[in-house]
C-alpha cells in the first residue's frame, strides 16, 4: 500500500479510501443482518458491529495488497 490516490488533484493516502469504503460495506452488512434478524443471536451488537467492520477493512487492504 505505497503511494496515494489521486482524486481531482486531492493525494489521499489508499487506507482512507479503503476506510470509506469498508464503512460503507459493512453499513449494507449491517443492515442485512437487521433484515435477516441476526441481532437476536448476537450479544453485544456495537462489538460486534466494530468487528464486522475491522473484519472488512481487513479484507479490503489484503485484497488491495494482492491487486496493487
Amino acid at each position: 500500500m505505497i503511494g496515494e490516490i489521486d482524486i481531482y488533484g486531492l493525494f489521499l493516502p489508499p487506507l482512507l479510501v479503503l476506510a470509506i469504503v469498508a464503512w460503507a460495506v459493512s453499513a449494507l452488512l449491517r443492515r442485512v443482518v437487521r433484515t435477516v434478524g441476526g441481532y437476536r443471536w448476537i450479544w453485544h451488537a456495537p462489538l460486534f458491529d466494530l468487528a464486522l467492520y475491522v473484519v472488512v477493512l481487513s479484507g479490503l487492504a489484503a485484497l488491495w495488497s494482492q491487486l496493487g
